[in-house]
């Protein structure tokens, strides 16, 4: 339910603002290709900056792409428990709850 909300919003976003959205999906793509670190690893790094921010949308799509990018959920969830001791542990309980979310999705 959360994630279609924000789905919708994500749609109405594009609606709205067309050059604004393309400029900053092209500005995610030209800064994941920038260096050398690929794409899981990239996707997992920004699951970890979502699940600090508490970014329940950000969460879920970056669960999908770092799945779609080869990650486990094994290390999915391994790269979320490092975040205890910076984040706390409530902020990763709520993220990995999320992450379920996804995957159960699938």
């Amino acid at each position: 339910m959360a994630n279609e909300k924000f789905n919708n919003h994500y749609q109405s976003l594009i609606n709205n603002f067309p050059e604004v959205m393309a400029a900053v999906e092209n500005l995610g793509s030209t800064v994941r290709t920038a260096g050398p670190l690929d794409k899981k690893t990239t996707e997992l790094i920004q699951l970890g900056v979502a699940a600090a921010t508490q970014s329940t949308g950000a969460v879920h799509s970056h669960t999908r792409r770092a799945l779609a990018a080869g990650a486990s959920v094994a290390e999915i969830q391994h790269s979320l428990l490092l975040l205890i001791s910076t984040i706390g542990f409530p902020k990763v309980a709520a993220a990995l709850a999320w992450i379920q979310e996804t995957i159960a999705e699938k």
